[in-house]
């Protein structure tokens, strides 16, 4: 049966009745709620209570309305009348007494505010809801589980969920991509919205329309067309990027500005005052068109929007002369405008004009965010900012760094469906026995004392690949197994293959990325090598520390603000740290890292000890990063629009 649950009380003027709508499909239940004791016979008002609908999730929708009009029809209930804003966006209801008696409230102390607040679990723990709620929209080119190349479709497939178990209304909008696989049916639970949007851009008239599915509290939206439909990943195939990517993601950006507007997501639209997550150049179009397109006319005028990088190494930058095919005024040109460095350039007679989409992002956006503190400093030097470190200087005051949590769920030692044995840092005898089972599967020797590494990620120069390989030779000298787990580069591929038959007892290369082997390899070695050129967050190693999975690091960005280096004189002598970090970035620190790590874990077993359980304990959950992002949002509304 579904209910409405009242979240405020505030005085109103009295309005029409309206009809309330009959379908709220997929949303939970609450609890009802009586309004008698709420009434003061007083004078000529009305009570407006700021309410969400929540109906069952079982096909619910008419009970829910069952419910209300159960109300109506008792003489001694309240009538009640949807008052909308400027959008058509339904803000809250009006009670109206039957007898045509109202009652008013005159004071604050008069008003009895009914949250309804309560707790929820996430991995079996209890976390309280959020004190203010917005409606969040994060935009994104990937979302986990329906889309995912790395780290930025596992927070937009985590972030939103715990965000929506806080309190929060959460949309996430993202492509609605078919590339004709089994990853096809990811998208199988989400339905047709039948709603046909039609956006100028590149010199036409485009149509996209939405799909929609509500899962854990989420509503999760996807913008179908054409160009979503091809094999490949979300941005290339085997050819490299696809020529049409700047088309794909500026009908994103436009698709996404009118799903609050458009899509009456449990029977109401998102509206008008939304706070949009703008996450990486492919969604960075949103606080342009925000600015340009819509405030101009009275639109979005109390919208928010922050841009969040995950990796500034990616801007979306094309020529200048595709700034007309963006669907932005002429006049907008300079903030997106990038010039090459002489050096950069083709040829003598290119002028080095481009369009840079994340550039524009940064100028027009209210917040922006890195996913971690150390990022947020790095892209403002000349070596981490890619030609966009004085710019983002200048809006330093609005930079913060949040670090991403883990899925605790899927990542969890102790419950792992991927894993031979399950663990936990109270006991973590099931350690060595995924160890010798990952030996098994590798079919390398079965040999639980002797240190195993392994490295999990793109086989690319950014990850130290590079490092790797000219280090692996003196590596291979000492009495250590290496299991690496990737794909990109084919020549690092096939430098792979060449390593494992070389070293056929102590090295293996799985070609590829499959999630069941990477929890594996995760939960089995003893030491993850992470030697990054430069790693905004990083989660391979907060995943490993949670598996009691030692990490030795490059110490930069994400990678140094959660890597704590051991320090075995501290506690009194207990030890402190839960990895190995190494600078400069040489092949000669790398290995001076990685020969410490290995004689700790032959010959000071307690400290190694210490070393897991202090990893394991470490607090890398999503619940925490959401209060920051919150406390952000916060920020984000304080002010007036940065571009009006």
């Amino acid at each position: 049966m579904g209910s409405l649950k009242f979240t405020s009380l505030i005085p109103c003027k009295s309005s029409s009745l309206i009809p309330i709508p009959t379908k709220y499909a997929n949303h939970e239940a609450i609890g009802q709620l009586g309004f008698a004791p709420l009434w003061k016979r007083r004078g000529a008002a009305c009570l407006r209570l700021r309410a969400s609908v929540a109906g069952g999730s079982g096909g619910g929708g008419q009970d829910g309305a069952s419910a209300v009009e159960d109300q109506q029809k008792d003489k001694k209930g309240v009538f009640l009348g949807a008052e909308r804003d400027g959008s058509g966006a339904v803000i809250g209801f009006n009670l109206i007494p039957p007898n045509g008696e109202l009652n008013v409230i005159n004071s604050p102390e008069d008003v009895s505010y009914v949250r309804g607040e309560k707790s929820v679990e996430i991995d079996g723990k209890e976390t309280s809801k959020a004190s203010v709620r917005y409606n969040v929209v994060f935009v994104s080119a990937e979302a986990a589980p329906y889309s995912k190349t790395g780290g930025l479709g596992d927070v937009c497939g985590s972030l939103p969920i715990v965000l929506a178990a806080r309190g929060h209304r959460v949309m996430v909008v993202s492509p609605r991509y078919q590339n004709g696989t089994a990853a096809d049916q990811k998208y199988s639970g989400a339905v047709d919205l039948e709603t046909r949007v039609k956006v100028y851009c590149f010199g036409g008239e485009q149509e996209v329309s939405f799909y929609h599915e509500y899962r854990a509290g989420v509503d999760w939206v996807f913008v179908d067309h054409p160009s979503y439909h091809r094999p490949g990943s979300p941005y290339g195939d085997s050819l490299g990027a696809f020529g049409d990517n700047q088309f794909r993601f500026t009908l994103l950006c436009h698709a996404a500005c009118e799903a609050p507007l458009v899509l009456p997501l449990g029977g109401f639209t998102y509206g008008e005052k939304s706070l949009f997550m703008v996450n990486d150049w492919h969604a960075g179009l949103v606080p342009l068109l925000l600015a340009a397109k819509y405030r101009p006319y009275g639109v979005y005028k109390d919208a928010r929007s922050i841009l969040v990088i995950h990796n500034l190494a990616h801007q979306g930058v094309e020529p200048g002369v595709t700034y007309k095919n963006l669907g932005l005024p002429a006049e907008w040109y300079g903030a997106l405008e990038w010039v090459f460095p002489t050096w950069a350039r083709a040829h003598a007679l290119d002028k080095g004009e481009a369009v840079n989409i994340l550039k524009g992002a940064i100028v027009t956006s209210d917040r922006i965010l890195t996913v971690s503190k150390g990022y947020s400093w790095e892209i403002t030097t000349v070596e981490g900012g890619y030609g966009l470190n004085e710019l983002l200087s200048s809006r330093k005051s609005v930079i913060t760094g949040i670090t991403n949590g883990v899925d605790v769920v899927e990542w969890n030692p102790s419950t792992d469906v991927h894993t031979a044995s399950h663990y936990s840092a109270d006991d973590l005898s099931g350690k060595v026995q995924c160890k010798l089972a990952l030996q098994k599967e590798l079919g390398l020797p079965l040999r639980p004392d002797c240190p195993l590494i392994g490295f999990v990620g793109r086989l690319d120069y950014q990850k130290g690949i590079d490092l790797i390989q000219s280090g692996m030779p003196l590596l291979m000298e000492d009495d250590v197994q290496f299991v690496m787990l990737g794909s990109g580069d084919p020549v690092c591929e096939d430098w792979m293959r060449a390593a494992e038959a070389t070293y056929k007892d102590k090295f293996r290369g799985w070609v590829g990325f499959n999630v069941p082997v990477s929890h594996r390899i995760t939960a089995g070695c003893d030491i993850l090598l992470m030697p990054s050129r430069f790693e905004p967050c990083g989660l391979n190693q907060l995943y490993a520390m949670r598996y009691g999975t030692v990490p030795v690091v490059h110490s930069t960005g994400g990678l140094r603000d959660t890597v704590v280096n051991f320090n075995p004189y501290a506690q009194g002598g207990k030890g402190d740290g839960t990895g190995w970090t190494f600078s400069p970035l040489t092949k000669e620190s790398m290995l001076a890292a990685l020969k410490l790590a290995c004689r700790t874990f032959r010959e000071y077993k307690p400290s190694w000890e210490g070393l897991m359980k202090r990893g394991m304990e470490r607090d890398f959950t999503w619940e925490s990063a959401a209060i920051k992002y919150e406390q952000v949002f916060g920020w984000a509304f304080i002010d007036p629009p940065y571009v009006k």
